[in-house]
């Protein structure tokens, strides 16, 4: 995989610490096949903080010398881990949870600084790792499949789930630990093998995830490739490409994910595709406006806008449109922005320069197709804002039908519109072209039951009176249309990662043939 060059920051949030409690305080190697590391031969990328703009570390990428030695490994690997209990890998993930459990809080720190949540958010995602590493568990000892009336005498039809083999996992900077264990810790109890590609942009929380999940897999004697990290984007074009990985699971852009579906379908492989968000809030004259705002708030500025499952437009009953903008810009008047080490702050930065000029080029494409700012959008500089990363969480006056409505900007961006009844509502919340998430507050129970119903959101999540992001594990998440239509996570999205198998078996001593067909000879 890599080295890693790791320069230790200076700042006071125990980020020294917390480096050195998670093994990338010395030089690592940045290819690892589950319990040992040998050194990538591919360039160096530098990570960056988002919160100082200070550089935590080099990291050397793979080649395509240590991709075919990692898919060699894991390959054998499956040969073995295929072969173990379900329940007794569901022991090991039990054990990779305790160890995330020990390790909640440098991780949770990690995570803030290189990706620059709020360390809150930081400590979150690290308990959804935990969450997860729980519901795999149980699920080890449920990967149940049906049993069926067979047509023919004395014949039993069942059905059963095997391992896929190899499954490919790239993830995006915002979630930089959460979307791998979603998707790895099923997949290990599965039976699959894991390579995780994550982001460039984000490499030193793998390789810190790597380090607290190694010493598990040594002591159980688990063979090398069982759960593999490769780190550099070239990586990610040669597991689309490569028919000795059944399923990809990639987390990105509608843009990449085009790319990505294109390249894996072209082999016949199976993707997992999570992409954009385009989600609103629906707020009805009937609605709690204090639970709104908490929502609301939240689901936008939220991981500085960053989430997939941010809230980009809310859709406010003209009755009480005036009166909910007045509480909102109280409530960001009120925010404060700031490192997001610091637990005083709400909002951290974006993840790089280039996003801060994605937020300013939306903000100025939204005044020119007449766009109303109701809350000013702004770059922060000066002391405590070295890194040119923080901004504003603005709100904007909108039309549904505007064209940077119709995108995903990941920032904190905030479109508002008005409406008329519940099926106005409805269609301008369903007008995007992506599906990911959705909510509605009110206290209504027909305005609730037909956002639910078939006629009402056309998203993979819809909530009500609570807001768009904040997904629980339990549940499987994803979304329709150009967020790609995958599943991850929780409910039955365990069979994404098998392969279903029929099977009948003949108890009897004839050899009737179905559908009644006679066949003499």
């Amino acid at each position: 995989m890599t080295t890693a060059e790791i320069e230790i920051p200076a700042e006071t949030f125990g980020i020294k610490d917390a480096l050195k409690m998670l093994g990338v305080n010395v030089l690592n190697e940045g290819v690892s096949t589950g319990t040992g590391w040998i050194e990538g031969t591919g360039g160096i990328i530098e990570s960056f903080s988002p919160a100082d703009g200070k550089l935590i570390g080099k990291v050397k990428t793979a080649s395509e010398k240590e991709y075919l030695q990692v898919v060699s490994a894991g390959k054998e690997a499956f040969k073995k881990w295929r072969s173990v209990p379900a329940p007794q890998r569901g022991e090991i993930v039990r054990q990779i949870g305790d160890e995330l459990r020990k390790y909640k809080e440098p991780l949770g720190k990690l995570v803030s600084y290189e990706m620059g949540k709020s360390c809150q958010e930081g400590l979150g995602e690290v308990q959804e790792m935990i969450d997860i590493c729980d519901f795999a568990v149980g699920l080890s000892r449920q990967l149940y499949g049906f049993t069926m009336h067979s047509e023919r005498p004395r014949h039993r039809m069942y059905e059963q789930w095997h391992p896929l083999g190899i499954v490919g996992i790239i993830s995006a900077f915002n979630f930089p630990v959460a979307v791998w264990s979603w998707n790895s810790m099923i997949a290990l109890v599965c039976g699959d093998v894991c390579i995780w590609k994550p982001s460039s942009k984000t490499p030193l929380c793998a390789l810190a995830c790597q380090n607290i999940i190694a010493p598990v897999f040594k002591k159980n004697n688990v063979p090398e490739g069982v759960c593999s990290l490769l780190v550099g984007n070239p990586v990610g074009d040669m597991m689309n490409n490569d028919p000795n990985i059944p399923l990809i699971s990639f987390t990105g852009s509608t843009r990449i994910g085009r790319i990505v579906a294109g390249s894996v379908a072209q082999r016949f492989g199976r993707s997992i595709l999570e992409l954009g968000g385009n989600n609103a809030i629906i707020v009805s004259e009937k609605a709690d406006l204090n639970m709104v705002v908490m929502g609301a708030v939240f689901g936008a500025v939220g991981t500085a806008g960053q989430r997939c499952t941010s809230t980009r437009r809310l859709i406010i009953h003209e009755s009480i449109y005036q009166k909910t903008l007045d509480v909102l810009r109280k409530a960001y008047a009120q925010l404060r922005i700031g490192n997001p080490l610091d637990a005083a702050n709400h909002v951290g930065p974006l993840i790089d320069k280039k996003a801060v000029t994605d937020y300013l080029n939306a903000i100025e494409k939204a005044k020119a197709e007449g766009g109303n700012v109701i809350v000013e959008g702004k770059v922060f500089s000066g002391k405590g804002f070295e890194s040119g990363c923080y901004v504003n969480p603005c709100i904007i006056e909108a039309k549904n039908n505007f064209e940077i409505v119709q995108e995903e900007t990941f920032a904190p961006i905030l479109y508002v519109m008005s409406y008329k009844n519940i099926d106005e509502a409805i269609s301008i919340q369903n007008g995007v072209p992506q599906g990911l998430s959705s909510s509605i507050f009110t206290k209504d129970m027909q305005e609730m039951e037909k956002f639910l119903s078939a006629e009402g959101s056309d998203c993979g999540i819809a909530n009500v009176n609570i807001g768009t992001s904040g997904a629980e594990i339990g549940g499987a998440f994803g979304g329709e249309k150009e967020t790609g239509g995958g599943r991850e996570s929780g409910s039955d999205s365990w069979k994404a990662y098998m392969r279903r198998q029929t099977n009948t078996i003949n108890y009897g001593s004839d050899l009737p043939l179905a559908q009644g067909i006679k066949f003499d000879v």
